[in-house]
């Protein structure tokens, strides 16, 4: 049954690739159109850390920097080569949008797999579409896979990694060594893409050791012992880059760029600080409201939740332990907003604005894979056909509507997006006229942590400006031979024009020098710049 099975199964794939290949290209071609790929600061700033590996005063895999793990940008760099594909965002677009086809068919075999273990004599496959489709056709998905944002990378390899650790746990002793390095691969990808995949690789490590525990093959547990070394090599491996380079190996974390450190710098005196600090149940309601509103609109968001939960509970009890993992976002954001600097910002609850609330598209699989197996496993109870139909058009159609209501009012990620973007691209706008402006040769001291995408914009080549990236890191917090220091110190000997924000540490170099200025930018909601002769 199973050889004749199996061909059915490959072709359904492939028809779910070519749709889920269909649904990226129309969705990344809409945004392209009307300019929107590089909405998000993130998205400019990934594109830029690729693209500043080759095209710097000081060129070399150090431009990667830290805080960001580094393979988004490893796999944006030979992309972005094209100055267009680097002004458009193009270059940043595509390593997404492959990695959300996979991820549509991780989040296929997955379910498919949980549903034929709970529900072994149920011969309909709707809840496998419908779970595929929840993934594939979400709005907020389908514009973050049109970016260059790491969420559509980063799912993949998470719902890879829990589809091979399902496959372990359930396969014969010949098909499991190949599993678990397969999985060992994803986490070792999604860890290097964010933090998140740390706290994955983490859980599913724990699983794994429990399961060979309980084996008393040798060799099975010297395969757990080295697929556990494999997933914490690439922390370990962050951790030294970080202390050999920056003599802090949690530079990531504490450092002058970590979030920790940004929301010091953003914290405005007698106001309070974000919800959730300090708060564990706070930080869980604002990471689950934020989840629940990249799929549903007002009052359908707590069915979801619920919906979820009551696949969840079928789930453990058809002993599918590896698909629980898909839960783990929850209490790494958690932990992450009420102890790690990351607010979250939802508009329905104070302070009623966005900020992150794209982060809840991380619960997605699980709300994907779960929702769906209650209403089948009910169905499964009811002999009659005509039952069965009711319960899956009724799951159906109520997906439908919540995606209906999300498009009505437009996606919460793109709305965080389109609102946060605003005055940073007006200004952007302004300062890139101001630049073409200037002779094409022109060299430009200037710190690019805050407008890169000013450069960007303008075509002007990265190696034109000397930034805070050219220096000998590893020689902090003094490096007398860096670029970057020599030209703070003494601006026309290295650099024809100086562009200043207020505030910045080129600001703070030159702000008392009497240098004529060519050009001044004030955009309310930014900072302002001006622009001086150096020579």
């Amino acid at each position: 049954m199973k050889e004749t099975a199996q061909p059915r199964w490959d072709r359904e794939a492939a028809l779910i690739a070519v749709f889920a290949a269909c649904a990226s290209l129309v969705s990344f071609l809409v945004y392209l159109r009307r300019g929107e790929l590089l909405l998000f600061g993130d998205a400019v700033a990934h594109i830029n850390i690729a693209r500043r590996v080759f095209d710097s005063r000081t060129p070399g895999p150090l431009q990667l920097g830290t805080v960001w793990l580094p393979l988004p940008h490893l796999l944006m760099m030979p992309l972005v080569v094209s100055k267009w594909a680097w002004q458009t965002g193009v270059g940043g677009s595509i390593p997404s949008m492959v990695a959300y086809v996979l991820g549509v068919l991780g989040v296929y075999r997955l379910t498919r797999r949980v549903s034929q273990s709970l529900l072994p004599g149920f011969s309909q496959r709707w809840p496998i579409c419908l779970a595929t489709a929840i993934y594939g056709l979400n709005p907020n998905l389908l514009y973050l896979q049109a970016t260059a944002m790491t969420e559509s990378l980063y799912l993949a390899l998470f719902v890879w990694a829990v589809v091979h650790c399902s496959e372990f746990l359930a396969a014969s002793e010949a098909g499991r060594t190949s599993s678990l390095w397969r999985c060992g691969v994803c986490l070792a990808g999604a860890s290097f893409t964010r933090y998140d995949g740390w706290f994955v690789a983490a859980a599913v490590a724990g699983l794994v050791m429990v399961n060979a525990w309980r084996d008393s093959s040798r060799f099975r547990r010297r395969l757990v012992l080295k697929f556990v070394l494999l997933t914490a090599a690439v922390p370990l491996l962050w951790f030294a880059y970080n202390g050999i380079i920056y003599r802090n190996p949690l530079e990531f974390a504490n450092g002058p760029y970590s979030a920790r450190a940004i929301e010091k710098r953003t914290a405005v005196p007698g106001f309070p600080p974000h919800p959730g600090t300090n708060n564990l149940p706070a930080a869980a309601a604002y990471f689950l409201k934020a989840g629940v509103s990249n799929v549903a609109e007002g009052s359908w968001q707590p069915a979801w939740l619920l919906l979820a939960l009551v696949g969840t509970f079928v789930a453990i009890r058809a002993r599918q332990s590896a698909a629980i993992m898909l839960w783990s976002p929850l209490p790494f954001y958690m932990l992450s907003v009420a102890y790690g600097g990351v607010p979250i910002f939802t508009p329905d609850w104070w302070p009623h604005s966005f900020y992150n609330i794209r982060y809840g598209v991380q619960l997605l699989p699980a709300l994907a894979v779960f929702l769906p197996l209650g209403p089948a496993y009910l169905a499964s109870r009811f002999p009659a056909d005509v039952a069965q139909r009711v319960i899956a058009f009724l799951a159906i159609g109520f997906v439908v509507l919540c995606y209906a209501s999300v498009w009505r009012a437009t996606p919460v990620a793109f709305r965080e997006a389109w609102v946060n973007s605003r005055t940073r691209l007006e200004f952007e706008s302004q300062l890139a006229q101001k630049l073409q402006q200037l002779p094409p040769d022109s060299t430009f001291l200037m710190y690019l942590g805050d407008h890169v995408g000013a450069l960007q914009m303008a075509g002007i080549p990265l190696r034109h400006s000397i930034n805070e990236g050219n220096h000998r890191v590893w020689k902090q917090p003094s490096d007398p031979d860096g670029l970057w220091e020599r030209a703070l110190a003494d601006p026309s000997q290295y650099a024809d024009f100086v562009v200043v924000t207020e505030g910045d540490a080129v600001w703070q170099a030159v702000h008392t020098q009497t240098l004529p200025v060519f050009a001044n930018i004030d955009v309310s909601g930014q900072r302002p710049v001006t622009i001086y002769h150096a020579r």
